[in-house]
């Protein structure tokens, strides 16, 4: 299989986990276009400015993300649906049941315990969730560029 061509990131706001997700898929997959939605979106909402701070503080810059609401045909857009939490899936596959097949866990490769949301919590919780989606996303570019390579 090659790299994929479309990778939609999700959260529930999307204004701290998914955002994080879609910058680090976007920077390591080049030749994927990375998105992100959320299925309860702060809609026009900028990323939240802790896990902004956090992330920048690794090199990675947050700066133009606007959050949007996923919808089943944001979904269908996509070739591969990340979410960061098991009942991110359920609703995915409440509203949506013909995208479930393409709908994983963004730590998958970790376990798939999910990713717990940091949101109007300590900054320690946004450092260990912005780590945690940075060790998932590291599992989906190996086996993405390794399928490639092996295609």
């Amino acid at each position: 299989m090659a790299q994929l061509g479309s990778i939609l990131v999700v959260c529930v706001g999307n204004i701290c986990r998914s955002p994080v997700g879609e910058r680090i898929l976007a920077r390591d997959l080049p030749n994927s276009t990375v998105t992100s939605a959320g299925i309860g979106a702060v809609v026009g909402a900028p990323a939240d400015a802790t896990m902004s701070e956090v992330a920048q503080a690794e090199g990675l810059s947050l700066e133009g993300h606007v959050a949007r609401q996923f919808t089943p045909e944001i979904g269908a857009a996509h070739e591969l649906i990340l979410v960061m939490e098991a009942g991110h899936r359920a609703e995915i596959a409440r509203i949506a049941p013909h995208l479930l097949g393409r709908t994983m866990l963004f730590d998958q490769w970790l376990g798939g315990k999910g990713i717990p949301d940091p949101y109007r919590r300590p900054i320690e919780e946004h450092r260990a969730a912005f780590s945690q989606i940075r060790s998932a996303a590291e599992g989906w570019v190996s086996r993405l560029n390794g399928k490639r390579r092996g295609a």
